[in-house]
């Protein structure tokens, strides 16, 4: 017996949805073991654009998401999914028709929850412990476009823990809005969003700072991998679990700031809609290895949608 459930994560970026095959199995570890990934596809929706200097959502971005939305509830219900199951994070907390937008969502059959960033952080640590064969203690950074969050807990073989959670508020999106003014950026444009950088992620610090492996999660960081290993079309079973060293993203942060955005979207690995909001991304990421003092980190392409998927399993036995 096969339940299948769609999981639909409606980022401030991005809009995602994953259908998955549960199997009934008699242990958790087989559940989880089980699980068949039948579908998976995102779009750029961009649904926060603008979002920190309106608070609120702009019609012609809840009209894009609406209509992405519209659409995996068909290939859903194609499936025969038992349930469509949707979560909201950063845009949605803070917009001022945040709650109205969601609303709509509910419209279109989908279970949608608008969760905290601490959730999120869990539940992206969920689905990067569950996937990758490491144990020790890991801080998983979940880049999104409205916020990041830093979940930190370890694995021990199928014992999974998350510790403390922390979630930062900036993202690709308002941070290029803030930040990078000029196409490309100004060196001091640069200099300015790194320090801010330096000085949010130093809160997290004393919390996590004995980690062992930090992992790298979201579209900048998977598609740093595709640049890097030359991965053209996306393939998430060549990106999953790859390694990128700080020299490497520090590469590509330098060749991607010195062009703007139209040369960055001649690189087949750059969606047109991310090119813009990449070096924000990669800032992130390379601030973050020194921040913790690493020299490298571990790609993850399991998010939000796959911790779902587990959470779901856990909490149906």
């Amino acid at each position: 017996m096969v339940e299948i459930i769609a999981i639909v994560d409606i980022g401030t970026y991005s809009t995602r949805l994953l259908i998955a095959g549960i199997h009934k199995k008699d242990s958790l570890e087989e559940r989880l073991k089980s699980i068949d990934e039948i579908f998976s596809v995102g779009r750029i929706t961009a649904l926060g654009r603008n979002l920190k200097k309106n608070g609120y959502l702009e019609r012609e971005a809840i009209e894009e998401t609406l209509a992405v939305l519209k659409e995996y509830v068909a290939i859903a219900k194609e499936y025969k999914a038992k349930k469509i199951i949707g979560f909201a994070t950063e845009a949605c907390r803070v917009a001022t028709n945040g709650r109205d937008f969601l609303e709509k969502v509910k419209n279109l059959g989908i279970e949608v929850n608008l969760i905290d960033g601490n959730r999120e952080a869990y539940l992206s640590f969920l689905a990067t412990a569950y996937s990758l064969d490491i144990n020790g203690k890991l801080t998983v950074v979940d880049q999104g476009g409205g916020s990041t969050e830093f979940a930190y807990g370890y694995k021990d073989g199928n014992k999974v823990e998350l510790i403390k959670s922390i979630s930062l508020p900036f993202g690709i999106v308002n941070l290029t809005e803030e930040f990078l003014k000029n196409d490309p950026p100004l060196e001091k444009e640069i200099e300015n969003l790194r320090n801010y950088l330096r000085k949010e992620i130093g809160k997290v610090l004393d919390y996590m700072k004995d980690t062992d492996y930090i992992v790298g999660l979201g579209g900048t960081i998977t598609t740093l991998v595709a640049l890097e290993k030359d991965i053209y079309p996306y393939n998430s079973k060549k990106v999953h679990g790859q390694i990128l060293t700080k020299e490497v993203i520090n590469k590509w942060l330098k060749k991607l700031i010195s062009i703007p955005t139209v040369k960055r979207q001649a690189y087949p690995q750059i969606e047109d809609r991310r090119a813009k909001v990449l070096p924000a991304g990669i800032l992130i990421f390379d601030t973050t290895l020194e921040q913790f003092g690493k020299d490298s980190l571990i790609v993850s392409d399991r998010g939000l949608r796959y911790g779902a998927l587990i959470d779901y399993i856990l909490n149906s036995q």
